[in-house]
């Protein structure tokens, strides 16, 4: 199996968080093909998708509410974004569902857009705004606001708390917000505010996170393409053969819930070259 083979079953296999690592990587190639100026040695993101503080603009291009929160100014900027990702969503889908994940991400994103739009308005600043910072602190707030003492091990510090971790990145947002990339911190704590909203919310028995879920099943039904009930040709001994086939599938099917459940406890890499392959042609 190469590569690309082992890529797509982790895709395929991995969860949201894993999902939206790959978009998120995905649409920075894509930016760096499309839209990385050599001759600046930076990023010139279009206002077709980077979200501005422009009315205007705005108005003109409400989609870029949605599309700014995949697309990154840079590498480091990317990495780190990332690695906040991998954090915040683990700790989020101890408790919720891939589809809350989605739909907070997506919810969060939207809310730190409108925050970064309205603030730049009020203050009389122009600036264009990219970057999944907003959407990934709607995640980590979230999961803080629901379990806020959970204990983490971090690398030499020891064990702290969950809303110790996301006190000091919150602070760091706060002290440098009148220092350096004012707008992107300004999406920071809109996105954190949304994600406190949202549990609120949720533990009130309201789910904002559905409605993402109802649109995407929606557009997802629409695009499927319709599988046609092939002719069946029924033979004498076919109750013998249904028996073994049966059989057959459940073994299979046992196999594949054994090897989701070891990546689950040990992760991807833990899985054997064999143990990878037989999972790989069963997604097939």
């Amino acid at each position: 199996m190469n590569i690309l083979d082992d890529l797509k079953l982790q895709y395929k296999t991995g969860g949201m968080v894993q999902k939206l690592i790959f978009w998120n990587i995905g649409f920075f190639l894509f930016s760096l093909v499309f839209f990385y100026s050599f001759s600046v040695g930076s990023f010139q993101i279009p206002t077709w998708i980077a979200l501005s503080s422009d009315f205007g603009t705005f108005i003109r291009t409400p989609w870029t509410l949605i599309t700014f929160n995949f697309f990154h100014a840079g590498f480091l900027h990317l990495i780190f974004n990332l690695m906040v990702l991998h954090f915040s969503g683990r700790l989020f889908s101890t408790y919720f569902t891939d589809k809350q994940l989605l739909g907070v991400y997506i919810l969060g994103g939207i809310f730190s857009g409108l925050t970064f739009v309205l603030s730049y308005i009020v203050i009389g600043k122009s600036g264009l705004l990219v970057g999944a910072s907003g959407a990934i602190m709607a995640i980590l707030l979230s999961a803080t606001t629901y379990a806020p003492f959970m204990l983490l091990r971090i690398p030499l510090v020891g064990i702290v708390k969950l809303w110790h971790v996301t006190f000091v990145i919150l602070l760091v947002d706060l002290i440098q917000l009148p220092l350096d990339n004012t707008g992107g911190h300004i999406a920071h704590l809109g996105g954190a505010l949304f994600g406190f909203i949202y549990i609120k919310l949720l533990q009130s028995g309201i789910d904002l996170s559905k409605g993402i879920s109802m649109i995407l099943d929606f557009f997802v039904n629409v695009f499927k393409p319709k599988k046609k009930t092939p002719f069946k040709k029924v033979h004498r001994n076919a109750t013998k053969k249904v028996v073994n086939s049966f059989t057959e599938k459940d073994i299979t099917q046992k196999q594949i819930d054994d090897i989701l459940d070891k990546i689950s406890k040990s992760g991807y890499d833990s899985l054997t070259k064999e143990e990878k392959e037989f999972l790989f042609k069963a997604g097939k």
